[in-house]
């Protein structure tokens, strides 16, 4: 199995649906794990109902800093949004780092949304992500 890092910077929406995706599209072909450069004390909550309604499960997610996979060599780091990108520590042996950067939909739909305007932007990000991880088989099967 190939080992794949979701990097963002708290860890509580893009790169926990981006570990939820792959478990359930990729089981037994891609270890999946997501952390952050500074997490949050939790996972999003609209981003655990968006996932749900897909069938994704991702309500038992803790955010986790990415110091504890320090030691962790993974085949492919993928920074989902831009400070994660900017952040990374590069620790070695961590694999190839590759950037897809999604909108933050908490940002996009403003701290004081509604669910009910702030969901469909969460449904979009998650279906773009969803997209993305699609591809990931093909993706580690070009990296070096």
């Amino acid at each position: 199995m190939k080992k794949v890092l979701f990097l963002c910077t708290g860890n509580s929406c893009r790169s926990q649906m981006a570990e939820g995706w792959a478990k359930k599209l990729h089981p037994g072909v891609i270890e999946a794990c997501s952390a952050g450069t500074a997490p949050g004390a939790e996972v999003d909550r609209r981003a655990i109902k968006v996932m749900a309604e897909a069938g994704v499960d991702i309500s038992g997610g803790v955010p986790k800093s990415v110091q504890v996979f320090k030691d962790t060599a993974f085949d492919l780091v993928v920074t989902v949004c831009d400070n994660a990108r900017e952040t990374c520590p590069v620790y070695r042996g961590m694999g190839v780092k590759l950037h897809r950067g999604f909108d933050d939909p908490g940002t996009v739909a403003g701290k004081d949304a509604s669910d009910e305007a702030a969901l469909p932007v969460y449904r979009r990000v998650r279906d773009e992500i969803k997209g993305f991880v699609k591809e990931l088989p093909e993706i580690l099967e070009n990296i070096k």
